[in-house]
């Protein structure tokens, strides 16, 4: 909900910054008469109809800039998600990158595999791996994904120490190799 709030925020500030940039390069430009520029600016000197909406708006957008102000600040120290665990000795901070690395490691290992992705999400029961790759189409898939998850699995949990609840292989495409061709000396 917060995320969606600040980019309705932000999309409605980048709208009256817009609006205002044309403004002042209108004026800058001397397209506006000077004589109209001076009535508009006496009536928010003067008209309280103009005064009051000028301030609550002006007001707005300062608390806008203080929220979008806080939130790069904020931003700036947030640390990588990361997978935390206490021992006897201290702390153990691995970082969610760490933990993907890894299971890209093991899962290369597997013959006839490329291109490989990886995300790692934690759950209660422990990670959740997701790989994503293309196989060479020259090895059966159902045993070629299923070497992979326990390679990964086994990788993983004797790195890391942390448990495995599941590793989800995705076959997004084969490799289609080109045909090679011998050529003929006569």
């Amino acid at each position: 909900m917060g995320k969606v709030l600040d980019r309705l925020l932000l999309f409605l500030y980048s709208l009256i910054i817009f609006a205002a940039s044309i403004v002042i390069l209108a004026v800058s430009c001397s397209w506006v008469p000077k004589a109209r520029a001076e009535a508009v600016l006496d009536s928010f000197y003067f008209d309280q109809n103009v005064a009051y909406p000028a301030i609550v708006i002006s007001i707005v957008l300062l608390l806008i800039s203080i929220r979008f102000v806080y939130i790069s600040v904020r931003r700036g120290r947030a640390q990588a998600p990361s997978i935390d665990q206490r021992t006897e000795i201290g702390d153990i901070r691995i970082s969610m990158e760490t933990v993907e690395n890894l299971s890209l490691k093991a899962a290369g290992r597997t013959k006839g595999v490329k291109d490989l992705k990886s995300r790692v999400r934690v759950n209660q029961s422990g990670l959740e791996i997701m790989i994503r790759t293309v196989v060479d189409g020259e090895s059966s898939i159902p045993d070629l994904t299923e070497d992979m998850q326990s390679n990964v699995k086994r990788y993983i949990e004797e790195v890391t120490g942390i448990p495995v609840a599941s590793v989800t292989v995705y076959v997004a495409n084969i490799i289609q190799s080109a045909p090679t061709f011998k050529s003929r000396v006569e």
